[in-house]
């Protein structure tokens, strides 16, 4: 494949979709400029704040930004699927007082199935605590002789990326209050930010002193998400994701010419073949994703459609936006933006495909950082750059850990408060045991103390269960959209087919799950894990079929009373 064509002709299609079939979206359902958001009609200083569109795309952006059937996927998917999954559970939460895709399911199909889909989201948050918890540790821990001694030389690059990350979460808090407090324009506070990053990156490079364990950084990363998920959107959330996105963008545009300038010095062929076959047989990671339908749709999500994102869009984005018009580019444009962040790293994959299908370089952020910075190098004059840019790249993806981190745990205390309310009634209307619970300190303190603990046991063991669980969430997410629009006279057949199809992916792929771990119960193999996973894909394959039937009926239902 030719690396410029796949990068100029898929983005070129998605800003297509973005311009014919969002704003085809937007006529549909009714979007309404004029109309005042729950960022103002709801507003309290804390979660509910009114935010620059720019800012809010760099929040929305930052936290969701986590071959041939792989690119058509991405393509298809993202403006199909993903695009409309996004933006429909954003303006449908806007339309709900900005609340999450819980209320908006209990609504249309009843507190029953709102408790449901709030038990699964609620688990499926604390498996992403437990993990970006995990990943971020392990990105900032100190190495060890076997004396016991800190290994500085070893111990360098992670405490270089603890370092950096501690000064731009001060920055971040400095921004806010600057922007909020102080009132300085938004354009002159942002100039003076992204010069803050490169300070933050240089001081952080050259002066690092902090080296713990893993176990520590844990407990440090519990602290600060703690705080992080009660403190008031704008002093941290807002300006730390804002700011980080510009790291995003930068990773982007480097990736752009990192592509472009290699083909131009003569290496634009990439040697990933575009089809290997119906089944992966090529396993460079030791263990085979099994066959493409429905590994791929499971395994590509991100870059395709995430029911992450519906969480993100109903938790924090619908709590801050400005005008019902902003929704479109910053969640149909943020998931489109996605996908095209997925075709870099698809060219990135490419470039050194040798390498990763003999095994030797297998762990995506290094994949990812690796192909870009080597395929800058062969731009004249930028040869010796691989070392800095492959540091700089696996940086940013260390950032947008963390803020995918605390804006998970921040989500997770929504769900946990959300169970215990009527629908419509907030917190500080609760009594009894329930103003204990829905307590914001106290219901994130819940959050993260089982998610960290999750995190230093054995989340691995049921983390492969995250991708089918995720695209759960997508397909009752659009399932959640779909019989809303319906209730109030909007057009929802484009919700249809994707809802159904991811139905059929998660199922089929929890079903595998749950033959391969009775056959290893049979085998005798990590008995305690193998029920484990047995009874959460259990518990979801009858989840996904409860809430399936329940929106089918709602859905028939509405068709009959027209």
């Amino acid at each position: 494949m030719n690396s410029i064509l796949v990068l100029v002709v898929g983005i070129g299609i998605l800003i297509a979709g973005y311009v014919f079939y969002g704003k085809w979206l937007a006529e549909q359902w009714g979007v309404d400029p004029k109309r005042k958001t729950p960022a103002f009609t709801e507003e309290d200083g804390v979660d509910y704040v009114p935010a620059k569109a720019p800012v809010l795309m760099g929040h929305h952006f930052s936290s969701i930004a986590g071959a041939g059937p792989v690119l058509l996927w991405v393509l298809i998917g993202g403006i199909f699927f993903g695009g409309v999954h996004d933006y429909g559970a954003l303006f449908a939460s806007l339309r709900h007082k900005g609340q999450s895709i819980g209320e908006v399911i209990a609504d249309t199909m009843g507190s029953k199935a709102k408790k449901l889909f709030i038990v699964f989201a609620y688990l499926t948050l604390i498996l992403v605590v437990a993990a970006f918890g995990s990943i971020v540790a392990n990105t900032f821990k100190a190495a060890y002789t076997e004396s016991g001694a800190v290994d500085v030389a070893a111990s360098s690059a992670n405490a270089t990326t603890a370092m950096i990350s501690i000064l731009f979460i001060v920055l971040a808090v400095v921004f806010g209050f600057m922007v909020y407090r102080r009132n300085v324009s938004l354009g002159v506070s942002t100039i003076a930010g992204v010069a803050a990053i490169v300070v933050c990156v240089v001081v952080g490079l050259n002066f690092h002193p902090i080296y713990l364990s893993e176990t520590v950084w844990m407990v440090i990363v519990g602290i600060y998400i703690t705080v992080a998920s009660v403190a008031p959107v704008w002093i941290l959330l807002q300006p730390r994701d804002y700011l980080s996105s510009f790291l995003l963008y930068f990773m982007m545009i480097v990736a752009a010419v990192g592509v472009i300038g290699s083909a131009l010095m003569g290496h634009a062929s990439l040697d990933i073949p575009a089809f290997t076959g119906f089944k992966d047989t090529l396993a460079p990671t030791g263990s085979s994703l099994g066959f493409m339908f429905p590994a791929l749709f499971v395994t590509i999500a991100c870059g395709a459609i995430s029911g992450f994102h519906s969480l993100v869009g109903s938790g924090t984005t619908s709590k801050q936006l400005d005008n019902e018009k902003n929704a479109r580019p910053i969640a149909y444009g943020g998931m489109l933006i996605e996908c095209a962040l997925a075709i870099v790293s698809l060219c990135a994959v490419g470039y050194i495909w040798s390498r990763y299908a003999d095994g030797t370089t297998v762990v995506p952020t290094a994949v990812f950082a690796t192909g870009i910075s080597e395929m800058v190098a062969t731009i004249p004059g930028l040869g010796g750059s691989t070392h800095v840019l492959y540091s700089l790249l696996v940086l940013t993806v260390s950032v947008f850990c963390l803020t995918s981190l605390d804006t998970a745990t921040r989500l997770a205390r929504y769900m946990f408060q959300e169970f215990w309310l009527e629908p419509g009634q907030t917190y500080k209307e609760a009594t009894g045991y329930k103003a204990v619970l829905t307590n914001p300190v106290v219901s994130t303190v819940i959050t993260v103390v089982l998610g960290i603990g999750l995190g230093l046991t054995g989340y691995s063991k049921i983390w492969p269960l995250f991708g089918a669980s995720n695209q759960l969430l997508a397909a009752i997410g659009l399932l959640a959209v779909a019989t809303w629009l319906g209730k109030v006279g909007k057009n929802n057949k484009m919700f249809l087919f994707p809802m159904v199809f991811m139905l059929i992916v998660t199922i089929t792929s929890l079903v595998q799950t749950l033959l391969a771990n009775f056959k290893g119960l049979g085998a005798g193999v990590g008995i305690g894990w193998c029920v484990a996973r047995i009874v959460l894909a259990g518990l979801l394959v009858i989840l996904a079929l409860i809430l399936a039937v329940d929106g089918f009926k709602t859905l028939a239902n509405q068709k009959k009373a027209k």
